[in-house]
């Protein structure tokens, strides 16, 4: 096997639909991922898992790679409150070695999945990737001096920057900690949706689509290093709801908030590049629930980040 792609973070909740989708497209895959969270990836010969962490990495496991996608951190602002310590180190520190190491193995690409959330709060309704970084959370804040580490290595490698939206759909390693799932989970399970607050607004993206953004830049050489937003459909918590709901017959109970986090996605640079969506929230719902009445899908504390991490002993 000769793997071109490597995938830090590759059994994750993108990773688990990411992976096979290379795969589908002709690319052989190095999977390297601490496996906190299980392994959901269907063997395959264009596929090698390394259960390692980041900051073990060597140089040798960047043998015959072309393109790095960092996929792994501690992800999401109360997996990261959780254990402050660990995810400086995981998402910075343990990130710059990454970095180094695909500098000295002589790569050509490295795609690292940042977060919309970089933006904190915006009024503005075309929030594009021209904006100043107002980062109002530790998870946004490694996230920033993440971004700017990478693009001080555009004189080795290409260095895109990926700003997702809140992803959503169905994965093998699920998530039900994210806005529209969670959603989902509350829906079907419960008859009863809960909103903190309402009026924020979300910037969403399909996980499909967004294993697509992935393999667009990787097919596409051309396309220039820096930051690219990806997020397609800005709605407010309520209305994210209320779609949910008029989907699964469920109530909608609204309780205060203290996440003032509101913010749109204007993702116009990478539609000019030649990318266009293919799904939206409404199918990413009609996923879930079709895995959740087939029996596919059942819960599991590993689909709650920080239960997950609680339950392995990470919290402070």
């Amino acid at each position: 096997m000769n793997p071109s792609v490597m995938v830090t973070g590759g059994c994750g909740y993108v990773g688990s639909r990411l992976v096979p989708h290379l795969i589908s497209k002709g690319y052989s895959v190095r999977v390297v991922d601490t496996q906190w969270f299980g392994n959901f990836l269907i063997p395959s010969d264009q596929i090698e898992i390394r259960r390692k962490s980041i900051h073990e990495l060597e140089i040798s496991d960047f043998d015959s790679i072309e393109s790095v996608i960092h996929l792994a951190n501690i992800a999401n602002d109360p997996s990261v409150e959780l254990n402050p310590t660990l995810s400086w180190e995981t998402n910075v520190l343990d990130f710059m070695h990454v970095l180094e190491l695909s500098k000295k193995a002589g790569i050509k690409d490295f795609l690292y999945a940042s977060s919309g959330s970089v933006y904190g709060i915006k009024d503005e309704e075309r929030v594009t990737e021209e904006l100043e970084l107002v980062p109002i959370s530790l998870y946004n804040k490694t996230k920033m001096i993440a971004e700017r580490v990478l693009i001080s290595y555009e004189n080795y490698f290409r260095c895109i920057a990926l700003r997702p939206a809140t992803i959503c759909g169905y994965s093998p390693r699920m998530r039900f900690d994210v806005l529209i799932n969670m959603l989902v989970g509350q829906a079907y399970n419960k008859g009863k949706i809960r909103v903190l607050g309402g009026n924020q607004i979300r910037p969403n993206i399909h996980i499909e689509d967004m294993c697509d953004v992935y393999t667009h830049f990787l097919e596409r050489p051309n396309l220039e290093s820096g930051p690219y937003n990806a997020g397609f459909e800005n709605v407010s918590v309520l209305e994210a709801a209320n779609l949910v709901s008029s989907l699964i017959p469920s109530e909608i109970e609204i309780a205060p908030s203290n996440d003032p986090r509101s913010y749109r996605q204007d993702s116009s640079k990478l539609l000019r590049t030649g990318y266009s969506p293919k799904k939206d929230i409404k199918q990413a719902i009609l996923d879930v629930v079709a895995k959740l009445e087939d029996g596919s899908l059942k819960d599991d504390e590993r689909w709650r980040t920080v239960q997950r991490m609680k339950t392995l002993g990470f919290g402070n």
